[in-house]
């Protein structure tokens, strides 16, 4: 069995799905469940006797230490972090605790599990530390996208906590052996997205009839990958990849944010017009941009490629296509996600923006 940890979040619930759809070996999943920890992801998995969820924390020494010596796992894959630029820089405390302090407890746990186990299990043992593209930092226009030996340039809160996991996780690689793996993804998305992240926020508010906020300029450029391509990657990174390396996950689409809202914006067009005839596009409204915005990210993916066969079976017109309709068939997630909190953080975040 594999422990997956932050496996109600977006990417590790798509993560958990996908993987008791195409394996029988079950999965031990543990999320400490904040805002954006949503077990009506996982509701399909209802009586499923491959899935067990716990609720805690991977700060929580003696429940890892439990966990682990109870269900044994052959690889842990970690999911669990904060994982939003804005939310950091109102708020980066947690973020130091989880991203850092957390991953700390959790390599202190999985490296007692590890030394404790008899030659075949210590041998065949993996520990997936899923990680971003923010940790490089950010690209002029005309740069090479990151490779792995891209040097660390971190300019959030999120993004230094972020990339201070991953040196930990890489140190106790080289200072004990363990047998880590890391990925390093770009921006991700798809079904089950909390809607604060950009595109499932542009498809909310346009469906509200909501202004749609688009940073400063919007020619801020992004990687796209589509979240279950993310989830192949790190099936095959998990199976075959080379302990200690680092593998960048892309989707081998750049595109700047502006685009991405008109996209969305022509979509909805077409698969739910507006009662009043007009476009979507005509809710775009440019606010204040957000404080050390980064400006371009993009990855190079051929590692990956090269070594272990892996690339994307989506483009991004058939991701974005297959996103904008999940959410008008989910409207039910959507409604049970967006809570008061919820609201007060979109309030707090946009709404005061100055235009």
């Amino acid at each position: 069995m594999i422990l997956v940890t932050g496996g109600a979040g977006f990417i590790g619930a798509n993560f958990v799905l996908d993987w008791l759809a195409q394996s029988d070996e079950p999965v031990v999943n543990l999320d400490v469940l904040t805002y954006a920890g949503n077990l009506d992801t996982l509701s399909t998995l209802e009586g499923d006797r491959r899935h067990l969820f716990v609720h805690g924390d991977i700060g929580d020494s003696a429940l890892m230490a439990k966990l682990l010596a109870e269900h044994q796992p052959r690889a842990i894959v970690n999911f669990a972090a904060e994982s939003h630029v804005d939310r950091s820089i109102h708020g980066p405390g947690d973020f130091i605790q989880t991203n850092i302090v957390g991953t700390f407890h959790l390599l202190e746990a999985v490296r007692a599990y590890w030394g404790a186990l008899e030659d075949d299990a210590r041998q065949q043992l993996r520990m997936l530390h899923v990680s971003t593209d923010e940790v490089y930092g950010s690209l002029a226009k005309d740069e090479p996208a990151f490779t792995e030996t891209h040097r660390y340039e971190p300019n959030s809160p999120y993004s230094a906590s972020k990339a201070a996991s991953d040196h930990l996780v890489r140190a106790y690689h080289h200072t004990y052996g363990l047998p880590v793996l890391t990925t390093n993804c770009s921006n991700n998305y798809g079904p089950y997205h909390f809607p604060e992240k950009l595109i499932p926020l542009m498809i909310v508010n346009a469906l509200a009839g909501k202004s749609l906020p688009v940073y400063g300029d919007g020619q801020q450029i992004r990687d796209w990958l589509y979240v279950k391509d993310h989830c192949s990657a790190i099936r095959r990174v998990l199976d075959a990849g080379t302990v200690g390396e680092v593998y960048n996950v892309g989707g081998w689409n750049e595109k700047p944010n502006i685009e991405i809202v008109h996209t969305i914006c022509a979509l909805l067009d077409e698969l739910r017009p507006r009662a009043d005839g007009r476009p979507y596009s005509a809710q775009i409204t440019y606010v204040t941009d957000r404080p050390g915005h980064d400006r371009r990210y993009a990855i190079d993916a051929s590692k990956l490629q090269r070594e272990l066969g892996w690339k994307p079976a989506e483009t991004f017109d058939t991701g974005i296509r297959k996103t904008v309709q999940w959410y008008l068939d989910h409207q039910d997630w959507v409604v049970n996600v967006q809570s008061g909190t919820y609201q007060n953080w979109v309030a707090k975040n946009y709404s005061e923006r100055t235009p």
